[in-house]
């Protein structure tokens, strides 16, 4: 049987700004920090309806080089308006940092 939750991978940053590279220096910790910023920024960006199961969180993925992280949302698929809304962030992924993840990164 399947699951009512499903998550989609929204990346670590918005799709215009670059990224900590996994196998680099200090990479997990720069991951975390600009995957939180970017939780952050889609929390304010598109704030999720009270009658929507949607949460935002920071997922792990093994690679070669290491694990990397992620940005995903996680909804209920049997509920028509969080899958609405799960797509529609992620069609509408911003592209660049706003004023306060920008300041969350600089901390």
């Amino acid at each position: 049987m399947f699951s009512q939750y499903e998550t989609v991978e929204l990346g670590s940053t918005p799709v215009e700004e670059s990224c900590a590279q996994v196998g680099t220096d200090d990479y997990m910790n720069r991951a975390r920090k600009e995957c939180r910023a970017f939780v952050g920024q889609l929390t304010r960006q598109f704030p999720v309806p009270p009658d929507c199961d949607i949460e935002f969180g920071v997922k792990r993925f093994p690679h070669d080089f290491g694990s990397y992280l992620e940005v995903a949302v996680r909804f209920n698929t049997e509920c028509d308006r969080s899958v609405e809304y799960a797509l529609s962030v992620e069609n509408n992924l911003p592209g660049v940092w706003d004023n306060e993840a920008k300041q969350e990164l600089r901390r």
